[in-house]
């Protein structure tokens, strides 16, 4: 029988422009003290580190413990594109699930640089190759940032498919921005209308800029542990992780199906996964927090989700069913549109907003009564992470 994994500490910096911000330890250190604070608990009782960054040499992940504490704990860094950091939370549960250690801390981080992603290495095979070569059947490429095109020839491809409106992808960027206003660790706190966000320039149709996770820096941190930790604390009712799962990329990813290919079927086949795993399902879910990278992707995975019918996430939108007052708030913390996409650090970023609903301390972006949260992260190349946290 494997352990309960329960998070007993949170913490995140402010979400910054790139050239804003401190530097990447200094980030990091931050967002770990405020977790451990959170938790109520000493960096000498933390077992081992699970640490996520994309850009950075081998060891950031030290580094930035270092600042934190020196008790010679083993130190993991973990790399998988934008599901960095919910990949980390998921080792660090895992050695809570197999007797591994009780107390441990996963910490995610990064220092972007300005402007759109792009390949630090050019004298090796790219990671991305296949999801590439899939772009080049189904649409062919141009100028337009690789990852816009991506998921941007996706959201084009479900617009031809079911007829979709424009202004529909757009209306999430103001769902976006809106629940951000209320956020004062996003990136982007002022509101938009769907006029502006539509009236800002074309990146790739359907995305204008207003509807593209903008490069981000900053930090997030959970301390996971066992229920015997838990209890020797005198916490009786911590937030529990009631489920998670990975998947990577199938058969279908490389069929000429650009929806596929940006993880449709692993978002898809993870839920499926979860929802067997925990008895939980879709309906029963509160909270939602979603890799919304572009507005296009945030559509397809209420699909994907089971939120919402497939071919109706349209009337999903307009009926308000993914926000206050309607089925399901998706993105209370203002997503990675308007909160910021530091990559390694959103996975724990949306783990910490999460902890917050379910504890009730949400402040202006409480959901009311929130008992069940969902989390999604996605990394093209690829991986699928589902987290189900429950009170």
């Amino acid at each position: 029988m494997s352990k309960r994994v329960n998070v007993i500490g949170v913490g995140m910096t402010k979400f910054q422009k790139p050239g804003a911000s401190d530097d990447y330890n200094v980030m990091a250190a931050n967002a770990a003290k405020v977790a451990i604070e959170d938790a109520k608990v000493k960096f000498a009782d933390i077992e081992s580190a699970y640490v996520g960054y994309v850009f950075g040499d081998s060891t950031c992940g030290q580094r930035a413990v270092y600042d934190v504490g020196l008790t010679g704990i083993p130190v993991f860094n973990v790399n998988n594109n934008c599901s960095t950091g919910s990949t980390a939370l998921m080792l660090a549960a895992q050695a809570i699930q197999g007797g591994i250690a009780e107390c441990v801390l996963a910490l995610g981080f990064e220092k972007m640089e300005k402007g759109a992603l792009g390949s630090k290495y050019t004298d090796r095979t790219n990671p991305l190759e296949k999801h590439v070569d899939v772009m080049v059947r189904a649409q062919g490429v141009n100028s337009a940032p690789f990852a816009a095109q991506m998921f941007g020839g996706a959201g084009r491809e479900y617009r031809w498919k079911y007829g979709t409106k424009k202004e529909t992808f757009a209306k999430i960027s103001e769902k976006a921005r809106k629940h951000a206003a209320n956020n004062p660790y996003a990136l982007f706190n002022t509101p938009l209308s769907v006029e502006e966000i539509l009236a800002s320039e074309e990146v790739f149709d359907p995305l204008t800029r207003f509807q593209c996770c903008p490069p981000t820096c900053g930090a997030a941190a959970a301390i996971l542990c066992s229920d015997e930790f838990a209890k020797k604390l005198g916490i009786t009712k911590p937030i529990y992780i009631a489920g998670q799962v990975m998947t990577t990329d199938f058969p279908s990813s490389f069929e000429d199906s650009m929806m596929k290919m940006v993880g449709y079927d692993m978002t898809k086949n993870a839920a499926k996964k979860l929802y067997e795993q925990t008895g939980i399902g879709a309906e029963d879910v509160d909270v939602v927090e979603l890799h919304d990278c572009f507005t296009a992707n945030e559509l397809l995975t209420y699909e994907a989700l089971g939120l919402c019918p497939e071919g109706q996430a349209e009337k999903f939108i307009w009926d308000g069913d993914n926000t206050y007052g309607g089925k399901f708030v998706t993105n209370p913390s203002g997503g990675l549109l308007s909160k910021g996409h530091p990559l390694g650090a959103t996975g724990l970023a949306q783990c910490t907003e999460l902890v917050w609903q379910l504890r009730g301390t949400g402040g202006k972006r409480q959901v009311k009564d929130a008992k069940v949260a969902l989390q999604h992260n996605l990394g093209l190349g690829g991986a699928c992470v589902l987290t189900m946290y429950r009170t």
